[in-house]
């Protein structure tokens, strides 16, 4: 799914916090939106997502405005994401019960998810009983279950050791490759940019300041 951004401007009070004239995201790669706090990054992604709907300008999706369908093509997840009461299985399994998808093609899925990720070992394990780095890890699993044309991921490793960063990564690299979805990425790391997108906008004071491929 291709994005493009145009005349986008996203006021709060009398702050403007998002002025971005165009911008055009590409389909089938994985972009990172870089930027200190407060450049407008969540912003954007959220405005991109469907969550925040009052704004100037317009954005489309390859050609189409925001709707009930392309809501179903698209998954956010935020840098806290919230997790049922319940096992992570079933956390995962969540969307696909919604889209009356039977039990054992669910399962199926899910299993697959899971271990793209090295997930296998909390399936049992209860919502509320993950760490934040564990919370972060089944969030990202239930948005892949979904298998989105449109993936948004807002700090997708900020909560994960260094170790997990690298190996979350790799499962984000492998997954796009493998489904040929859009994947926004919004991270602080430069380094991370570097090893795992395509291409890299950068934001400051909410204007994009930088747009480019590596």
């Amino acid at each position: 799914m291709k994005l493009s951004v145009y005349k986008v401007r996203k006021r709060y009070q009398n702050d403007l916090v998002l002025d971005i004239d165009d911008l055009v995201i590409e389909k089938g790669i994985i972009t990172g939106i870089t930027g200190p706090n407060g450049s407008g990054k969540t912003t954007l992604l959220n405005i991109i997502g469907g969550l925040e709907d009052r704004y100037e300008g317009r954005v489309t999706y390859s050609g189409e405005h925001y709707s009930d369908l392309i809501k179903l093509k698209t998954t956010l997840v935020s840098q806290k994401p919230y997790l049922f009461r319940r096992s992570v299985f079933d956390n995962i399994a969540y969307p696909l019960n919604l889209r009356k998808v039977s039990r054992p093609a669910a399962q199926e899925k899910v299993m697959e998810i899971a271990e793209l990720l090295s997930i296998n070992n909390l399936m049992n394990k209860k919502g509320h009983q993950l760490s934040g780095g564990e919370s972060q890890k089944v969030a990202i699993a239930r948005a892949m279950v979904m298998e989105p044309e449109l993936l948004l991921l807002d700090e997708p490793t900020a909560s994960l050791d260094p170790e997990s960063v690298i190996k979350i990564e790799k499962s984000l690299s492998e997954y796009q490759k493998q489904k040929g979805c859009t994947m926004v990425i919004i991270t602080h790391n430069i380094e991370q940019s570097i090893r795992l997108c395509d291409r890299m906008v950068c934001l400051e004071r909410g204007k994009v300041v930088l747009n480019g491929i590596f």
